[in-house]
């Protein structure tokens, strides 16, 4: 490594410049005895003549020289060698404190005292040779991190564009909604998505996933598109509540999850529902002046797993004016110059304050602003302000208040018809199921609507096509027999039907649906059913008792072979 090292120091380039001959004859043979390959110049302009053209390592500059000095030489060649080190050792023989101080004020590095000591000469040009080669290896590694930083803000460019497109802001540029995002990187672990249902109800979300920038950021792309998939297609709000929470435990890592609060503004109702899981409380702000805090009574999403998760809400009626204000903790937490947190307390001052409800959102971030001062901001801060307005009030181009009453009134019928060369392998339930779930009434009845479905169509297609008799599975041994003998029936049949007959009502208030059933079966004796509960004994027909406890009417018709159930349900959002 020695070796190294000496060969090279003997490689350098070095600029002597001394007006005085004998002074720079000394120089230039000291230093080609070293084995470096020496310029001279007689002044000062001749030196940043030569620095210009030959690029030399090291400079010996003496101080007083014609035409230019060497404090306006060496204030050049610094310029000219910009980035690059270029060690200037000042040749003089003043030793006043003042003049040694313009030496580095000039740009020199070290002095060289006349006379020239060889060994001291040698031992700087060797050290400052250490210092360049250092600093060279600091400018490369610079350049290197210059270049992974432009590439990596290209891909997070990139990146940020898939994510604004994916966490858009929905409906949050309503005219009855303010919000700030302010994060502390390019990406924001707090999302704020909304949406309009069909119903016109709006559904808000915000979250504060842990951690900052593009980590925190991850979680939000999927939390945003399957709020807007499902929130679009009018699913309820435990519904959408339930399908992020699944979605963020599967993908997420252990300790990453999300903090949030989601309400469903209800603007016909003027009447809000409120899920909070680890936010900090949000505020009720009435026209009074009275504040009603939201607090937080489950657990973040993400944490639970599915059968675990609670998705019970709070309702909260309101009045025309009335607002309601959700942040992250970014508010609470943020912090002075003494490391003070901003808090609950001095927030809800600042609503006691408030003179007028329509500057609150603006003296709240105000408030917050100037708590911070000079300090840093070490949280991503996010607030948003939805006002309780009366529907026609709500100005966004998702939502037409007009088009909305219009089709308060849904009706449509269906008919559908199962033939005998389906009936073993082709199974309509999940087909059905499908059409009506596209209502978005009834997605959230999906698993009372296939429990009605598959009791009526079984015992059309077994009881009325094929005509088994429910007797056989009084006992155990029953099932066995019952299920081999609706194996070959199925096998041979080439005769007979089912029609299913369906007709969906529904209005703002809720709506009903109409469920006709229909087999080419002999029927039954149905009198002493009609209107009865049924009474279930053995191992067979609890099925129809479950519907009978899920739908308001349950009646037969013709010989028995058709049946008709009525489902009903209030809208509540």
């Amino acid at each position: 490594m020695e070796a190294v090292a000496m060969n090279e120091v003997r490689n350098l380039k070095i600029l002597v410049a001394d007006d005085t001959d004998s002074d720079r004859l000394i120089l230039e043979t000291i230093v080609r005895k070293e084995g470096h390959q020496v310029f001279s110049a007689k002044n000062g302009l001749e030196a940043v003549n030569i620095f210009q053209q030959e690029h030399p390592d090291i400079v010996l500059l003496d101080a007083l020289m014609p035409e230019l000095d060497g404090f306006d030489a060496a204030r050049q060649i610094k310029h000219l060698a910009g980035d690059e080190l270029v060690p200037i050792i000042f040749l003089t023989s003043l030793q006043d404190t003042e003049s040694l101080v313009h030496c580095l004020d000039a740009g020199g590095d070290d002095f060289l005292s006349k006379p020239y000591n060889r060994v001291i000469l040698k031992a700087k040009i060797k050290s400052f040779n250490r210092m360049r080669g250092l600093h060279n290896t600091m400018i490369e590694q610079r350049d290197q991190l210059s270049q992974h930083h432009q590439r990596l803000l290209q891909e997070q460019t990139v990146a940020k564009q898939v994510f604004d497109n994916v966490a858009h802001n929905g409906c949050l540029n309503a005219s009855n909604v303010r919000y700030f995002l302010s994060s502390l990187a390019v990406f924001n672990g707090d999302v704020v998505v909304a949406g309009m249902r069909p119903n016109g109800n709006m559904m808000v979300l915000l979250g504060d996933f842990t951690g900052h920038g593009l980590p925190a950021a991850i979680g939000a792309m999927p939390l945003a598109s399957t709020f807007y998939g499902m929130v679009h297609k009018g699913f309820s709000m435990s519904d959408v509540l339930r399908e992020i929470n699944k979605k963020l435990k599967s993908i997420l890592p252990i300790g990453l999850f999300c903090c949030a609060t989601m309400i469903d503004f209800n603007f016909r109702r003027k009447r809000i529902k409120v899920w909070n899981g680890g936010l900090p409380a949000g505020m009720i702000y009435r026209q009074d002046g009275t504040v009603i805090p939201m607090r937080s009574s489950h657990l973040p999403l993400g944490v639970l797993p599915e059968k675990s998760f609670k998705d019970d809400a709070q309702f909260y009626d309101l009045d025309i004016g009335d607002r309601v204000f959700m942040w992250s903790d970014g508010i609470h937490e943020a912090r002075n110059s003494d490391g003070e947190m901003f808090g609950e307390e001095r927030l809800l001052q600042l609503f006691e304050e408030n003179d007028c409800s329509q500057s609150a959102f603006d003296e709240i971030l105000l408030g917050v602003k100037n708590f911070i001062g000079s300090g840093e901001q070490d949280d991503d801060l996010s607030m948003i302000e939805i006002c309780m307005q009366a529907p026609e009030n709500v100005s966004h181009p998702n939502y037409n208040f007009n088009q909305s009453q219009q089709m308060a009134q849904v009706e449509w019928e269906l008919r559908f018809e199962v033939k005998p060369t389906s009936f073993k392998s082709f199974d309509p339930l999940p087909f059905l199921l499908n059409i009506l779930t596209e209502e978005p009434d009834l997605r959230g009845f999906s698993g009372s609507l296939y429990t009605i479905l598959a009791e009526l169509y079984s015992n059309a297609l077994e009881h009325g096509v094929l005509g088994l008799s429910g007797d056989i599975k009084k006992t155990p041994e029953g099932f066995t027999e019952y299920y081999t003998q609706r194996e070959k029936l199925l096998n041979e049949i080439t005769t007979g039907f089912v029609h299913i007959y369906f007709a969906y009502s529904s209005n703002i208030e809720g709506g009903s649906l109409t469920l006709r059933v229909e087999d080419s079966g002999e029927g039954f004796d149905y009198s002493a059913r009609q209107g009865k509960e049924l009474l279930v004994t053995g191992y067979s027909g609890r099925g129809i008792g479950i519907v009978e406890k899920l739908c308001k009417t349950v009646r037969y018709y013709g010989s028995g072979n058709m049946v008709e159930v009525v489902f009903e349900w209030v809208n509540n959002d």
